[in-house]
């Protein structure tokens, strides 16, 4: 397993921007990568994949066009763009890796998880 370290989250206002950040413990570049989020009282919920080669990536129709996945291999580090912002994105969000290949939409798909970082958006 890899261990993974999120940040970049916080408090901002509806329409506005944050980039999330988690950095491995180690080389991950044959690993998928995935960004969930859980929001208070709910299932935690796939948000964005993205392959090891970043040639490829998949989004939740809640996100599409404001989030954008994206990775450094080179730094061991995965991001997530989230532009237009909205008070039903408050959530932690949480980035995982998978060592199979294919999509990985559900949580029990990942080997290996960060601790989370919260994001609030305010209306």
């Amino acid at each position: 397993q890899v261990q993974l370290v999120e940040s970049g989250g916080g408090l901002v206002q509806a329409g506005g921007s944050l980039r999330l950040s988690c950095a491995a413990s180690r080389t991950f570049s044959r690993y998928a990568m995935g960004w969930f989020r859980q929001a208070p009282g709910k299932e935690r919920e796939f948000v964005a994949f993205i392959r090891w080669s970043a040639g490829s990536t998949y989004y939740a129709d809640s996100v599409k066009g404001r989030f954008t996945i994206s990775r450094d291999n080179a730094k061991n580090t995965v991001y997530l763009q989230m532009n237009n912002l909205k008070p039903e994105d408050t959530a932690v969000y949480y980035c995982a890796a998978r060592g199979k290949f294919g999509v990985g939409v559900t949580p029990n798909e990942y080997d290996s998880w960060g601790q989370g970082t919260q994001v609030t958006v305010s209306s």
